[in-house]
């Protein structure tokens, strides 16, 4: 261990991350996708939260209250089920979104330690983290309708 940090590349590392300066450019850089990131985490408690409500009344009209089915509850546990489906995916894209952006902050802070040119891979991956939240958010919009509409409304 001690050969390691008498060692040139240790010495380096510890003089590059001891700079104030390098460290203060990486929180700075890693400023604007922790905002995306408590924004995407926001939107998902609220996805979270119809997710369980639902889950529950799933749950509550497939418990045979008294050996009896009718067409009502099978109409609207058909409809709650395609609207779990859309919130699940609604979850899923976002949580890929939330894991994506923070793979670009971890990447943007060692990029102020590391000399590696990593413009093109930030810029991929914002995008990525784009098209993933966007995808989640047309699924969450499909559930809201479908939630709006009613059990009775003509299916997709």
């Amino acid at each position: 261990m001690l050969d390691l940090l008498s060692s040139g590349i240790a010495t380096e590392l510890l003089e590059r991350t001891a700079s104030m300066p390098r460290v203060q450019q990486a929180v700075e850089l890693s400023l604007a996708p922790a905002f995306l990131l408590v924004g995407i985490g926001s939107i998902m408690n609220v996805m979270m939260a119809r997710l369980i409500w639902l889950a529950g009344r799933i749950e509550r009209l497939a418990e045979p209250s008294d050996g009896t089915c009718n067409i009502a509850h099978h109409e609207e546990l058909e409809w709650l089920r395609i609207r779990r489906r859309f919130a699940r995916l609604a979850i899923k894209f976002s949580t890929g979104a939330a894991v994506v952006i923070s793979i670009v902050i971890a990447v943007l802070f060692v990029s102020a330690y590391v000399d590696a040119r990593i413009g093109t891979l930030v810029a991929v991956l914002w995008v990525a983290t784009i098209g993933l939240l966007i995808t989640g958010l047309i699924y969450f919009l499909r559930e809201t309708l479908l939630a709006a509409d009613g059990p009775r409304a003509k299916k997709q």
